[in-house]
């Protein structure tokens, strides 16, 4: 395995790419290349995501619509029905997609992520209470909001050690995520049959009507914390070496895993307020950064690409699969993560049966 790890590392060389005095981003040639597929594959699922369907905008006249030309259909589907819904897609995506990198990267575990702390579950349970005790007086969005911080300070408060632990990190949410899981299903049976299937639709993640509003909400999240990852990316990056080695690096650990930590939970939260608790993303996206450019490090920026690209795809599978109509967007990011999984077992059971 080290040999292998050394061969891909001058196979791939760094060079160092520094935006002022005090970030200084190590980037490899792979990673460029990567990066530039998939925003290419990001821009034609966007494209896909526009054209395509009876209410889609023609390909000929898309251009044109995009930079302001936009009348009448045109300018209803872009501006009203799939320009915002586009718009956070890739905004949550992102968000998600790098929210996984951090948690993967601060717990060194590729099946981490902020679902396994009960982030998820916590946001559907408060937009399940939300929606069953206050339906006209709070918004689902903001229950979800509050249900997942809620969670995350149970999270904080029973580790007994914040979020510098990892192992302890993990074990309490396990805990949180069950409790809210519970209340989520209650809910959903004790509502009447018609409130419970919106109900079922946001706590799966649903990405139908989305507004301008929900797409600004998501872009300043992510327009603030990314340059905060940032300058968390050296120190992540030096953090796979061991506890030890990082601290006699002087990239202090313990702050350093607890920053990543909390940085992720507002990446989350974010997510969730604007479109539910969409599964598999944050599990996966960083998972498949990495096994393309087989390389170690973090891969911040690449997994936020994938993370979009994923559930961009994921969305435009939901809109045009006539044969599943009206499936929420997180019932399909379900089925491509739960793929994902069923392909790393296969594999590593052949590994092991080679």
């Amino acid at each position: 395995m080290t040999s292998h790890r050394t061969a891909v590392r001058a196979a791939s060389p760094r060079k160092v790419l520094r935006i002022g005095g005090r970030v200084a981003l190590p980037v490899r040639r792979v990673s460029v290349l990567t990066g530039l597929v998939l925003l290419v594959l990001l821009v034609a699922g966007a494209v896909a995501t526009l054209s395509l369907g009876r209410l889609g905008i023609p390909l000929a006249d898309l251009a044109g619509a995009v930079t302001g030309g936009a009348e009448g259909k045109d300018a209803f589907v872009l501006e009203r029905l799939r320009g915002p819904r586009l718009t956070v897609a890739v905004g949550t995506g992102a968000a998600l997609g790098l929210s996984g990198a951090l948690f993967q990267s601060v717990t060194r575990n590729p099946l981490g992520s902020p679902d396994v702390i009960g982030l998820a579950s916590g946001a559907g349970a408060g937009a399940a209470i939300a929606a069953l005790l206050f339906p006209d007086t709070v918004p689902v969005s903001l229950g979800a909001l509050l249900g997942a911080v809620l969670a995350m300070a149970l999270v904080y408060v029973s580790t007994g050690t914040g979020f510098r632990n990892p192992a302890r990190l993990v074990i309490a949410g396990i805990g949180v995520a069950a409790i809210g899981t519970a209340i989520t299903q209650y809910v959903v049976y004790a509502m009447e049959r018609d409130r419970a299937a919106v109900l079922s639709a946001y706590v799966n993640g649903s990405l139908s009507a989305r507004s301008w509003e929900d797409a600004t909400t998501i872009w300043l999240v992510l327009l603030v914390v990314a340059p905060l990852t940032a300058l968390l990316s050296r120190r992540l990056d030096i953090g796979e070496m061991g506890d030890d080695i990082a601290d006699a690096l002087g990239s202090e650990p313990r702050r350093t895993k607890t920053a990543a930590v909390v940085l992720a939970i507002v990446l989350s939260a974010a997510a969730v307020s604007v479109a539910g608790p969409i599964a598999f993303i944050a599990l996966t996206a960083p998972q498949v950064a990495k096994r393309i450019t087989r390389a170690s490090g973090p891969h911040l920026a690449l997994s936020a690409l994938t993370g979009a690209l994923l559930l961009v795809l994921a969305d435009l599978c939901a809109q045009q699969l006539t044969f599943f109509d009206n499936l929420p967007v997180g019932i399909y990011t379900m089925a491509i993560g739960g793929g994902y999984l069923g392909y790393l077992l296969v594999r590593e059971w052949r590994r092991g049966a080679l």
